[in-house]
């Protein structure tokens, strides 16, 4: 079958003039191509077993419950056909409510949240469906420009049958007001590529006077494919 690549502006160019962190990441001569070897190939490969019930709950991690809105975060990871991927592994990471990482080097002024590490992971059912308990994080700034705020935002890391198959990305959440100035979102060209990062609020998987819910579908390849980091 033909490989069904993304329409130009889908994903976002590794040099990204507004986003200017990507001027020191991005490579500036041709890549050059290794063979892979079959242990590059098959592996290393990451351990089911060790995928807890509750890894997917970031509100039920530490002893005491975290601070903010409690959301449910759910979808399908999906082929270009519309086809559920089963036994994927999908993680997360975001910020607390408060728009802080419980990361070393994260220096923003807001507090951490002692009951709130912000990460979590599970894998897809047999219909390509992932469900995540979390905190809808907050906005903090980055530094890019004068006033510079990142709009809320949760990361999403995909794997395939080994670590050489991962693809990353961010989820959105629909009306936020930092989206249309947010360098990273609008570093993607094509402006229907960039919904496709916007998250939907669900009523169906809201549960009452528990938490709002969000529907998030991920496609990984075609016309109509998630934009990914490169």
């Amino acid at each position: 079958m033909k490989y069904a690549r993304p329409p130009a502006g889908t994903h976002p160019p590794n040099d990204s003039p507004g986003y200017k962190s990507t001027t020191l990441r991005h490579p500036k001569e041709p890549l050059v191509v290794i063979p892979h070897t079959l242990s590059e190939l098959t592996g290393p490969v990451y351990p089911y077993g060790r995928i807890e019930a509750d890894d997917n709950d970031l509100t039920r991690q530490h002893p005491g419950d975290p601070l903010g809105e409690r959301i449910i975060v759910q979808g399908r990871v999906l082929d270009e056909d519309g086809r559920p991927i089963p036994r994927t592994l999908v993680e997360i990471w975001q910020a607390n409510a408060a728009g802080r990482y419980a990361h070393r080097v994260d220096d923003h002024p807001a507090p951490l949240d002692p009951n709130f590490s912000g990460a979590g992971r599970t894998l897809t059912d047999d219909e390509g469906r992932y469900r995540f308990v979390t905190i809808r994080p907050g906005a903090y700034p980055w530094r890019n420009h004068p006033n510079a705020w990142r709009p809320a935002h949760i990361h999403f890391s995909l794997f395939g049958t080994s670590f050489l198959s991962r693809l990353i990305t961010q989820m959105y959440f629909p009306g936020d007001p930092l989206m249309p100035i947010d360098p990273v979102l609008n570093s993607i060209p094509d402006e229907r590529a960039r919904q496709r990062l916007v998250s939907k609020f669900d009523i169906d998987a809201t549960e009452p006077e528990w938490a709002l819910g969000f529907t998030f579908d991920i496609m990984l390849r075609g016309s109509d494919a998630t934009p990914m980091e490169t």
